[in-house]
């Protein structure tokens, strides 16, 4: 037996080559049956990848909240702002490196990681090869990284993990996908080798799919659905939007607190209640015509004109419209807040007192 080494439950067990090592399973003492991969009963101590992207800082803070503040550690490769440093535990992690993200696992006791570094949809268009790089072989790190350290991990996957041949309206959970982007096609295999390592070697792995998610305290970051979060800067802003899809293009949205909020309820839940590793969540589906009329009712002058961009417009063409979410409802209670004009309001409402915070004018 190899000292030093803290193996995972069913992973080593059942002979995963750790890097560096090769064990198999006559190496490794078997976990006594009793044993379960439920998380205990202190605080977990969280890992976020990629955490100054539109999801990190604010699920950073909701957990913190729960688990304190020096229990949830934010990490990416850029500097962060000095609001988000001052608000709690700060790293650097390249998921590339990883020898580096080994070194933050091992010395933080980290029991949880969510994993959100990656290129999104209409970026990683533009660069194929390092939509490839990030978003599967920082994957694959994280993978390694969780199942020799026996964490809870979670990846985020999206909408655009659909494609032109999936069922469109709605998509459920287990269908077709064949998605036709970097971004979709190396979610699917995060969903895919997630579920694998899972029923092989025992992985806590755990995948939401999302919608396109809407907030006003990140700037749109390269995604297919960001005109949804644009139109309200611009209807406070400048009182003109031009969007970049067709005004009868519907996708399914989400506001960012359902985002984070189902996100912490599934980490939470308990292995026994999920039937799937991978689950569609759902809230609400408008298009840029239906969400502008909704705006219009704050804001009268609101004017938008459409300029559909052609590789936006064809991404979005093959993506659902709407999510079927009912395994998420039945299996761990999920059932979002907020709905169309509950989303409006809150971001007219958010973005206007960052503007006047900030000295700007508002429309």
């Amino acid at each position: 037996m190899l000292s030093g080494v803290r193996l995972c439950v069913r992973s080593l067990c059942r002979g995963w080559s750790v890097r560096g090592m090769s064990l198999s399973p006559r190496q490794i003492n078997r976990w006594p049956s009793n044993e379960t991969s439920e998380p205990p009963t202190d605080s977990p101590r969280v890992l976020i990848t990629g955490g100054l992207g539109q999801l990190g800082v604010g699920l950073a803070q909701m957990l913190r909240k729960q688990y304190g503040e020096e229990n949830v550690i934010l990490s990416d490769i850029r500097r962060p702002p000095n609001e988000v440093y001052n608000m709690g535990p700060f790293v650097y992690a390249d998921v590339l490196d990883y020898k580096n993200l080994r070194e933050l696992v091992v010395n933080n006791r980290i029991t949880w990681l969510v994993h959100y570094s990656a290129l999104l949809s209409a970026i990683g268009e533009a660069n194929v090869a390092l939509a490839r790089t990030i978003n599967i072989t920082g994957l694959h790190n994280v993978l390694d990284l969780a199942l020799e350290n026996c964490l809870r991990l979670f990846v985020p996957s999206t909408i655009g993990a659909f494609g032109p041949s999936s069922p469109r309206d709605p998509a459920p959970d287990l269908c077709i996908q064949r998605p036709r982007t970097i971004y979709g096609v190396s979610k699917v295999h995060a969903e895919l080798m997630g579920e694998y390592l899972h029923h092989k070697y025992g992985l806590d792995f755990r995948c939401l799919r999302y919608p396109g998610v809407v907030s006003a305290h990140t700037k749109p970051g390269g995604g297919t659905t960001d005109y949804a979060v644009q139109i309200f800067h611009d209807a406070l802003s400048t009182g003109h939007h031009e969007c970049y899809l067709r005004s009868n293009t519907r996708l399914p949205m989400m506001h960012i607190s359902d985002c984070h909020r189902a996100t912490i309820e599934f980490m939470q839940a308990p292995e026994s209640q999920l039937s799937l590793r991978t689950y569609n969540i759902a809230a609400m589906s408008f298009t840029p015509e239906e969400v502008a009329e909704e705006i219009r009712k704050h804001l009268p002058h609101l004017r938008v004109t459409y300029n559909p961009d052609t590789i936006r417009q064809t991404i979005a063409d093959s993506w659902p419209v709407r999510f079927d979410d009912s395994n998420a409802r039945q299996d761990w209670g999920w059932k979002p807040a907020f709905g169309l004009s509950e989303l409006v309001t809150d971001m007219l409402a958010s973005i206007r007192e960052k503007r006047t915070n900030a000295g700007l004018p508002v429309s």
